[in-house]
């Protein structure tokens, strides 16, 4: 489903020319994460029911990787994707409510970074996942 295209970079407007992502993963490479295999926008997938994730994989709290907002914390939890034939590993990317200041994403959708995905477009139905996701 469309997100807001901050992470991406492509929204009209956005202050963000590089997109969130490409400005957050020298942070996260920092602290031990490395998302050089993926695409710098989030794939977002909306499973139609509320879920909760537990057990991150990584954890970042406080990361200032922006002089225009306050910290914000960050998890991942590893996934994979299916589209077409092939099993692309990825990361459930979750920045924390608490310290996101907006741009929020219904509760029932969960954004993944993973490898660009050829011949994706809204609504094309997916196969996603993660033993860390439960269904609410």
């Amino acid at each position: 489903m469309p997100g807001h295209q901050l992470a991406s970079g492509l929204a009209k407007g956005s202050p963000f020319f590089k997109g969130t992502i490409a400005m957050q993963a020298p942070y996260f490479l920092k602290a031990g994460l490395d998302l050089s295999f993926c695409y710098s926008g989030t794939l977002n997938i909306d499973f139609g029911y509320h879920f909760t994730l537990s057990s991150p994989d990584f954890q970042f709290d406080n990361v200032k990787w922006t002089e225009q907002f306050p910290s914000e914390s960050f998890s991942f939890f590893k996934c994979s994707v299916f589209n077409g034939h092939v099993w692309q590993l990825g990361y459930i990317y979750l920045p924390h409510p608490e310290t996101k200041l907006g741009h929020f994403q219904k509760s029932t959708v969960i954004e993944v970074l993973t490898a660009k995905l050829e011949n994706l477009h809204y609504g094309d139905k997916i196969v996603s996942k993660s033993a860390k996701l439960a269904r609410l």
